[in-house]
C-alpha cells in the first residue's frame, strides 16, 4: 500500500446503532463484529454489521478474540453479496474508544476498527481506527455518518 492511509468510513446511523446495542449487551464484556461494505476507494463505505462470538478464554472484559474460522465465513458471505470485509468492531467496557497495545498487536493494516466505549449507563463516544502501515501505531479515521 505505502502512502498516506485513507481516513473515512461511511457508516449509517442503523449500523451505528446496532453496534450500541451489541456494546450494551454484552458490558461487562468485550464485545465484536464485522464491518462488511465496499471499498470505493475515496471511503470504505459500510452496509451492514455482523455480531461476532467473543471466544477469548480470559479477562473478556477487556479482550475479545474472533475466530479465524467465523472471519473467514465473514469473507465468504461478504464474497456472496458482492462485498467485503472492511474492518472490525468491538467494545471497550469503562475505558475510552482508543487502541490498547492488545489491539495493535492482533490487528492488520488496512481493516478499520471501530471502538465503541461503553460503561453500565451505556455507549460514551465511538471512533475508528487504521493501524499504519508499519504497525506502529493507528491514524484516526473519520466516521462519516
Amino acid at each position: 500500500m505505502g502512502g498516506r492511509v485513507r481516513l473515512a468510513l461511511k457508516i449509517g446511523q442503523g449500523d451505528l446503532r446496532n453496534i450500541h446495542r451489541h456494546a450494551e449487551e454484552a458490558y461487562p464484556e468485550e464485545c465484536a463484529g464485522a464491518l462488511v461494505g465496499m471499498d470505493v476507494g475515496e471511503v470504505k463505505i459500510v452496509v451492514d454489521v455482523w455480531r461476532a462470538e467473543n471466544t477469548h478464554e480470559e479477562e473478556r472484559s477487556r479482550r475479545f478474540l474472533i475466530r479465524p474460522e467465523q472471519v473467514r465465513e465473514f469473507e465468504e458471505r461478504a464474497r456472496e453479496r458482492d462485498m467485503d470485509v472492511l474492518g472490525f468492531y468491538h467494545s471497550h467496557p469503562d475505558h475510552p474508544a482508543e487502541p490498547s497495545e492488545y489491539d495493535r498487536e492482533h490487528a492488520w493494516p488496512y481493516y478499520s476498527y471501530v471502538i465503541a466505549s461503553v460503561t453500565q449507563e451505556g455507549v460514551k463516544d465511538v471512533k475508528s481506527w487504521v493501524l499504519r502501515d508499519d504497525r506502529s501505531g493507528y491514524e484516526q479515521e473519520e466516521l462519516v455518518r
